[in-house]
């Protein structure tokens, strides 16, 4: 844990040094904030619904920009040579970089509680589905955030790192949107590996454990992929 503890504090602490942070918390806020508002005047419904049905998108194009550089920028300037030079393991360094990275969406996700305080205002507000979104929206940052993880380790370049990100995010949410093309013998297969699929079933407040195992397992894969990915580059 405290080799954990020691990346976690170093590349958390990086995201605000980086210019990078605020302008991608900036794009988050503002995209969020236009599309959601901009709807909410016309259906006139005391409900955060269609922020939560936007969020999956977003989250493919933002997550992939937080994490394009947790490796390939280590690996382009050869710094992470000098983080092995530390009493910490490649276990510790993915581990660390991951909690880092959700983290910080989870800090990017605070603002946005001010939308449901607003509509409070308005209308009398259910709180349930409003909590199960968030939490649905942390398991959601966390899945994209270990799969841009993994494709950060695959490359030097950021860019290239974060298109990889973004095609893996962008598959894992559209996914269950294309299932009229597949024959029903698939179907229930590919329904379940659509991450939007399960983001919407918590945001509903509906607790399924199904949904839950479903993001654990995708932040398992891609953070196991990515063990073995630095493993071999050491």
């Amino acid at each position: 844990m405290r080799g954990i503890r020691q990346v976690f504090k170093r590349d958390f602490k990086v995201y605000f040094i980086s210019p990078i942070a605020y302008i991608v918390i900036s794009i988050f806020l503002i995209l969020s904030g236009w599309f959601f508002f901009s709807t909410f005047f016309l259906f006139n419904q005391a409900e955060m619904r269609s922020f939560f049905g936007l969020l999956p998108i977003l989250f493919a194009v933002v997550v992939p920009a937080v994490t394009m550089r947790l490796f390939s920028e280590e690996l382009n300037t050869g710094s992470y040579e000098l983080l092995l030079t530390l009493p910490v393991s490649v276990r510790d360094v993915v581990i660390g970089k991951f909690v880092a990275a959700v983290a910080f969406v989870g800090l990017m996700l605070v603002p946005t509680l001010s939308y449901g305080i607003c509509i409070s205002f308005y209308g009398d507000l259910d709180w349930g589905p409003v909590i199960g979104g968030y939490l649905g929206a942390v398991l959601l940052g966390a899945a994209f955030a270990s799969v841009g993880l993994f494709a950060s380790s695959l490359t030097r370049n950021q860019i290239i790192a974060l298109l990889i990100g973004m095609s893996i995010c962008f598959f894992l949410t559209l996914i269950d949107k294309m299932l009229f093309f597949l024959p029903e013998s698939v179907v229930g297969v590919f329904q379940f590996l659509g991450a939007d699929f399960h983001f919407q079933n918590i945001s509903r407040g509906i607790l399924d454990s199904r949904d839950i195992v479903y993001f654990l397992s995708v932040c398992f894969v891609a953070l196991y992929g990515t063990y073995l990915v630095i493993q071999e580059k050491k």
